[in-house]
């Protein structure tokens, strides 16, 4: 009896879910792009690992922004073709899916998708930033890679629909002390994530740090050792170095990911490919000046007018006192 009582409210639940899920993933109207993307440039210069900010078009994208005072609302990590390399058990799908872009592949977690694959060429009409992890050893990066592959077909958290609910509110209304507190939702349970949190977890397999807490220990001012101290002790010195302080991952938001100091931001569409020279680009008012200017007399007719006799010679010396 219990349980026929219970699937009816079950199946209420998860269709009150559904339709929030909706809801916050409705695209807004007034999205505009702020820089063409150059998606051969993006391919050229991304790299395994690295994380890809965006800039979402959603309801629930305008929230994350002003919760966390940023730009990004989304986060994915690049895993390129590591899915065809490995003979994963999902790389025939993927090449049936994406074709040519199976070499070029995204992990993310969408609010109405889950964890999912998604191709590189997804995101080249949003405003993206690509951040790389540091000095990021191989066999690190191997660690983080299986991780994030290894959660695709895991579903977002949406369990709680009291943390989902307080998205529809006006988010003006959130205190400044409490909007960290406002993103940290969710049920626990370990196959329901959300994208930061799923890259932040699997970062902190390996101890890379995204913006940990830093902490200096009572050390920190002590005197520096000497040279010869530092160069020939067979002991690695730490007294005076600060502590890190890991935070939870469902803490870490997009924006920790382009604050971080351990991480790089790629310039792909000019910098990076070293195609940026300043002075041949082409401003709208310049182009617009030319336009505006006069039409300049053919050289016949200046010629004339100067060998007539009825023009005055005009003076090197400027004009006279």
């Amino acid at each position: 009896m219990a349980q026929a009582i219970f699937h009816p409210l079950r199946r209420l639940r998860q269709a009150i879910i559904k339709q929030f899920a909706a809801l916050l993933t409705k695209p807004l109207k007034n999205y505009a792009v702020r820089f063409p993307n150059n998606l051969d440039a993006l391919k050229s210069q991304i790299r395994k690992g690295d994380v890809l900010l965006v800039e979402g078009s959603q309801r629930i994208s305008e929230v994350i922004k002003y919760l966390t005072q940023s730009s990004w609302s989304h986060s994915a990590i690049y895993i390129g073709d590591e899915l065809l390399r490995g003979n994963h058990p999902l790389a025939g799908q993927a090449r049936a899916v994406f074709k040519d872009d199976a070499r070029f592949l995204l992990v993310e977690a969408l609010v109405d998708g889950g964890v999912v694959l998604s191709s590189l060429s997804k995101y080249t009409e949003y405003n993206i930033r690509l951040c790389r992890p540091y000095n990021l050893q191989a066999d690190d990066l191997q660690v983080i890679l299986d991780d994030v592959i290894s959660q695709l077909g895991y579903s977002y958290d949406l369990q709680n629909i009291l943390d989902l609910g307080r998205y529809f509110l006006p988010v003006s209304l959130v205190p400044r002390r409490f909007r960290q507190q406002a993103l940290h939702f969710g049920s626990g349970l370990p196959t329901q994530v959300i994208c930061s949190s799923m890259l932040a977890s699997a970062f902190g397999k390996v101890r890379f740090p995204i913006l940990p807490h830093v902490e200096s220990t009572p050390d920190a001012q002590a005197k520096q050792p000497s040279f010869y101290r530092r160069f020939f002790a067979k002991e690695y010195d730490t007294r005076g170095r600060p502590v890190f302080r890991r935070r939870h991952p469902t803490l870490i938001t997009p924006r920790d990911f382009d604050l971080s100091p351990y991480f790089s931001v790629i310039k792909f569409n000019t910098i990076a490919s070293q195609r940026l020279d300043y002075r041949n680009i082409i401003w709208a008012e310049d182009a617009d000046t030319e336009q505006a200017r006069p039409a300049q007399s053919p050289p016949s007719a200046q010629l004339d007018l100067a060998a007539s006799p009825a023009s005055p010679t005009p003076s090197v010396q400027g004009r006279a006192s």
